[in-house]
């Protein structure tokens, strides 16, 4: 049997921190391996922080394609990865939502359909630009917060109390 990858911290008073895009890389496979289908991710972080290099990693660690392979959907809006070991399909639909305005722009790409898909067990979602659409997502969707200092990127991750 596997070792298993350490846990995450899920508190937004605990820091992972990433000083290299490769670093950063690391750290987003770290995440992908540790997500389970019908998970959600906001990437929230201002322009240029890494939230696409963070999918990239979250994507390959996931098992659903290779980092390279993945790009960032600023203007197809969604990218759809689908891949994994024979029997162990995995799909991730990646989001991109700095070019919308409206709510009703973001629900006009089939958000509902995608959001019905992954509650039902059949995908994860990452979501960059989560923050202008605060209302869209649902309440234990993990948030993963990007902060710049310098070259350093600095990750919190925590998912909301649920009452």
């Amino acid at each position: 049997m596997g070792t298993q990858p350490a846990m995450l911290p899920l508190d937004p008073n605990e820091i992972l921190v990433a000083a290299s895009e490769e670093e950063m890389l690391d750290l987003g496979r770290r995440i992908g391996v540790r997500m389970r289908a019908g998970d959600i991710l906001l990437l929230e972080g201002d322009l240029g922080a890494g939230k696409t290099t963070l999918a990239k990693g979250i994507v390959e660690g996931f098992g659903a394609s290779l980092a390279e392979d993945v790009s960032s959907p600023t203007f197809p809006i969604v990218h759809e990865y689908r891949g994994g070991p024979a029997g162990a399909h995995r799909t991730v639909f990646h989001l991109d939502l700095y070019r919308l305005e409206t709510q009703h722009e973001v629900r006009g790409i089939g958000l509902d359909d995608l959001l019905d898909a992954v509650e039902d067990g059949a995908a994860v979602m990452l979501v960059e630009w989560a923050e202008r659409f605060p209302r869209l997502w649902p309440a234990d969707a993990i948030r993963v917060r990007i902060t710049m200092c310098d070259e350093t990127r600095k990750l919190s991750l925590w998912r909301p109390a649920v009452e």
